[in-house]
């Protein structure tokens, strides 16, 4: 665990430090945001960072998102000052930490970045299956591609093979190449130098050289466009990259991991995907099963998935009723691993009783319970409703495609790669026609939109 802090913090940095680092943490101390943001982008790295209220916390987390720098911000500040801490949660930060610091509550904190979710949970022969291989062959450093359906986990088998090679001392870097624009993704993986394009303010470090000894995961690797697949393969076969804007190579020494929920094979064939690459990555394939192919994890990771939603909302722990466990066994789960978890956290704040009841539990493809809950970007809570015919006469196919990309859209409240995991299209077509639409002006929902449309 690597946590950067930046600013003062009234006094109580080192106090603050040596709580995380009791804890573990390995902590990295700049003055200000600017600092900090030349930090990360030099490819220094850390997966918390602990800010002080009274800098640009605002700014900090606009710019951590312009540059697709992805990770948690904690502010920090005198406990009494309640609209400081506000207006730092409206701000983006995840939690506000009040000073003089207490160790439970960074402990706390700390733990909340790294606990349980990168955990593999299991029991069933089909799983154990895959885990054997992977015991196998962690400790070298092949290639391996990690297939299987959305929310079948597995970034987490990525981290675990991490974890489980020489390679664990050194930080997981991983990168998804279907969350960053295409013009963007050069300059994520390979870096830039400063003047290298327009908004290229200063040289950055890109995932490459961030994993530099250590393990790069390419999340979704069959979204990589075809340019960026050549220069992929040059850096994978020669072990060196180059900068955009850069004039000479740089050497890196790197395990590649890649994932795809995608037939790589049928992309090859359809020269969406270079064969030599594939080749070149898929030296070891894990396949994830799908929950419907694990039965015996149902129970098993519903139960895991209450008792964490439990804990994080400050609420008992419930047991779930037998006719509860029968429901969830024979729901197909087309979300997998992801569904099952949402459903659980939905079912622990809406349970009234002692024991989770069917009731309770809404499943995707289910009317939903009377209960009027308003959805997060992260939440399923059920998938959209199919349009009748009727409602499709007299419309063109241009026009109903149109119709269903949108109202997906805006039920899963703008979330791009939501609503494209849905809709089975790949992120890039998503983008691709929703820039169409808005040029036809037609309105398109922005990230955090309601899906629910103004009564008249």
């Amino acid at each position: 665990m690597r946590l950067l802090i930046i600013g003062s913090l009234d006094g109580q940095v080192t106090a603050a430090s040596k709580i995380a680092i009791a804890r573990g943490a390995k902590v990295a101390h700049v003055d200000g945001v600017e600092a900090g943001l030349a930090a990360l982008r030099a490819g220094q790295g850390a997966e918390l960072v602990m800010v002080d209220i009274k800098l640009d916390v605002k700014g900090l987390i606009r710019s951590l998102r312009d540059e697709h720098i992805t990770i948690p911000v904690v502010a920090a500040g005198i406990g009494t000052d309640a609209d400081a801490a506000v207006a730092a949660i409206r701000a983006g930060a995840k939690e506000y930490v009040p000073l003089p610091p207490d160790p439970e509550l960074i402990a706390a904190v700390l733990e909340a970045v790294t606990e349980e979710h990168h955990a593999l949970i299991y029991r069933d022969p089909a799983m154990k299956r895959t885990i054997e291989v992977a015991d196998q062959i962690a400790a070298s450093d092949a290639s391996v591609l990690v297939t299987g359906e959305s929310g079948t986990g597995k970034e987490l088998l990525a981290r675990y093979l991490h974890d489980s090679s020489a390679r664990a001392g050194k930080p997981f870097v991983s990168v998804n190449c279907a969350a960053i624009p295409e013009n963007l993704l050069e300059s994520e993986l390979f870096g830039h130098e400063k003047g290298a394009f327009t908004g290229a303010v200063a040289r950055r470090i890109g995932k490459f050289e961030q994993a530099d000894g250590s393990t790069l995961l390419l999340d979704e690797i069959s979204e990589l466009d075809l340019r960026l697949q050549a220069k992929l393969l040059r850096a994978l076969q020669e072990r060196e990259i180059d900068r955009v804007g850069g004039t000479k190579p740089i050497k890196v020494d790197i395990r590649v991991l890649a994932t795809s929920n995608r037939d790589m094979e049928a992309e090859v064939r359809d020269g969406t995907f270079r064969q030599d690459l594939f080749y070149r990555l898929n030296v070891v394939n894990l396949r994830l099963p799908s929950l419907r192919e694990r039965p015996a994890d149902i129970e098993l990771l519903a139960r895991h998935f209450a008792s964490r939603y439990a804990d994080s909302n400050g609420l008992p722990h419930k047991e779930l009723a037998g006719d509860t466990l029968r429901l969830l066994r024979d729901h197909p789960w087309r979300g997998n691993v992801r569904e099952l978890e949402n459903c659980m956290h939905r079912a622990v704040l809406l349970a009234k009783g002692e024991t989770i009841q069917p009731e309770d539990v809404i499943l995707i493809g289910q009317e939903a319970a009377t209960t009027d809950i308003a959805a997060t970007p992260d939440q399923d809570l059920r998938a959209p409703a199919v349009p009748g015919a009727a409602g499709m006469v007299g419309k063109t196919v241009a026009e109903v495609e149109r119709d269903l990309i949108l109202d997906t859209l805006r039920h899963y409240l703008g979330n791009r790669t939501h609503a494209a995991n849905i809709l089975g299209i790949s992120i890039r077509t998503l983008r691709n026609k929703l820039k169409q639409y808005s040029e036809e002006g037609v309105a398109v929902p922005v990230p955090g939109e309601s899906n629910r449309r103004a009564m008249v």
